[in-house]
């Protein structure tokens, strides 16, 4: 088993803007290529921009929606994937007869090898939730994809890597939003507006409780836990009228970070996985000694799921 070497992306797309958003895709593919990355993954929704949606009909919706694996977005990636020789992991809206998701797809050069609709599902009542996990190949690595929210929900995290996942690819749109956590909630317009004469404000609300010291309460945690790698992608700046802290980083098996985006441009981080972490890594062995006859009934009992973020129970922006 070779080492990987794989590149995170953050970047601010533009609502509804599936050419201009390529065209920055395009421009950090091309940056990772150059720095020897195997892999580019960017963030939930990334081609179409995310948080927008909430505002939009169905009809609207449907303008927007994609088939997969035959669809121009999904064909664009492929001809990328082609031109640039590495894989590429992105988010679109997927249109399935009259059935919306918000699905993630990996290609390579030879095509659509992996595609997962998000599980926990809420930014518009006209996307369907997804029902299965998904396991692929990148060429000696099992993956697996949760998108944001999915990430939150443990068990989810743990059935795939129980599947065989090693690495679990984390396309996100989040963070600055208000919480019943202290210190949670929406950045000021004028920070971001200010953020090249004066950064240091700026900086200071996306590292605390807001975006990054949040992040690193559960983020890591995934990974320690189970043993994987995580590749965490996240916007930078507006997506929708929200702003977003980015810190697009990479994470292994130790809970460590091997590298983040500083900064509040369009950019990739890049670090090597290695197998040899996977084994040595507490959560390969809190894995093998796991007892699911004590808690498996507990686990499949009935429950009734809801799931409503605080920011969407009424409009708080700030911009």
């Amino acid at each position: 088993m070779q080492n990987l070497k794989v590149a995170v992306a953050q970047f601010e797309p533009k609502d509804g803007d599936k050419a201009y958003n390529f065209e920055v895709m395009e421009k950090l593919i091309s940056q990772a290529k150059e720095q020897g990355a195997e892999v580019i993954s960017f963030h939930e929704l990334c081609i179409t921009a995310y948080t927008f949606l909430k505002d939009l009909s169905k009809p609207e919706l449907a303008e927007l929606a994609e088939a997969v694996p035959n669809g121009p977005s999904c064909r664009k990636l492929i001809s990328l994937a082609k031109k640039y020789d590495i894989h590429i992991l992105a988010g679109l809206v997927e249109k399935e007869n009259d059935t919306f998701y918000n699905t993630y797809i990996a290609v390579n050069t030879s095509g659509v090898i992996a595609r997962y609709s998000k599980l926990h599902t809420f930014i518009s009542d006209y996307l369907s939730a997804g029902n299965e996990y998904v396991t692929f190949k990148i060429k000696d690595w099992n993956c697996g994809i949760l998108i944001c929210y999915d990430n939150n929900v443990i068990e989810n995290v743990r059935a795939t890597t129980l599947l065989g996942a090693q690495i679990i690819f984390a396309p996100h749109v989040t963070g600055c939003t208000p919480s019943a956590m202290p210190g949670r909630g929406y950045v000021a317009d004028a920070l971001w507006q200010n953020r090249h004469k004066d950064p240091v404000p700026l900086r200071m609300e996306f590292d605390g409780p807001k975006g990054r010291e949040w992040l690193l309460r559960w983020l890591p945690a995934r990974a320690y836990d189970n043993g994987v790698y995580y590749a965490f992608s996240n916007p930078i700046g507006y997506d929708g009228e929200h702003l977003k802290n980015g810190n697009a980083m990479l994470i292994d098996p130790y809970g460590d970070i091997l590298n983040e985006v500083r900064n509040f441009d369009d950019a990739i981080a890049i670090a090597t996985f290695t197998p040899d972490k996977l084994t040595l890594a507490g959560g390969y062995r809190y894995r093998n000694a796991r007892r699911p006859e004590l808690y498996s009934k507990i686990l499949s009992g009935e429950h009734q799921p809801t799931l409503k973020p605080i920011w969407m129970q009424k409009d708080n922006s700030t911009k």
